[in-house]
């Protein structure tokens, strides 16, 4: 036996049309009716397999975006390790005052927006060794001096090195 429905209904409405159960019409003819198709249309679901990956790949493209914006408002020169070169650094505590760095590049790091290149040089006597994001609105200027021939990716047997800056 079924189970009967008690249905509340104000004087006019009438039992049938204050509780509707959704009908699904299946008919091999073809045609379906206009009011059923209208009533299910859901808008088309995008689908992510990883989002992970997804947001990584957005965050590439506009890695990218402000890696070209950052070129072309100021020349960069490309830089490899063996290079000598030359930078004017705004000092950060002091913006009016530029200081001048000349090293050579032992390491790069290529990361898009986020590159990095390491120098080495003599201060007094002692080897120091700093690290600058390539795309750094403090650095101003940068000048390849020279370019030494190298085997290596990194050079960091240079830090037992006594002078590699000195012309042979």
């Amino acid at each position: 036996m079924l189970p009967s429905y008690r249905v509340l209904s104000s004087g006019s409405q009438s039992a049938s049309s204050a509780f509707k159960f959704p009908t699904r019409n299946f008919s091999t003819s073809g045609s379906t009716p206009e009011n059923v198709s209208a009533a299910f249309e859901l808008p088309p679901r995008i689908k992510f397999k990883r989002l992970d990956k997804t947001a990584r790949h957005i965050m590439q493209i506009i890695d990218k975006e402000v890696v070209e914006e950052v070129k072309s408002s100021r020349e960069i020169p490309e830089i490899k390790p063996g290079y000598i070169i030359q930078l004017k650094v705004v000092v950060p505590e002091n913006k009016r005052r530029v200081s001048i760095i000349k090293g050579i590049v032992i390491a790069m790091y290529n990361a898009g927006l986020n590159t990095t290149f390491r120098i080495r040089r003599l201060v007094g006597g002692v080897g120091i060794e700093n690290l600058f994001p390539l795309y750094s609105p403090n650095i101003k200027e940068i000048t390849v001096l020279d370019k030494k021939r190298v085997r290596r990716a990194k050079l960091y047997y240079l830090r037992d090195r006594m002078n590699p800056l000195r012309k042979n």
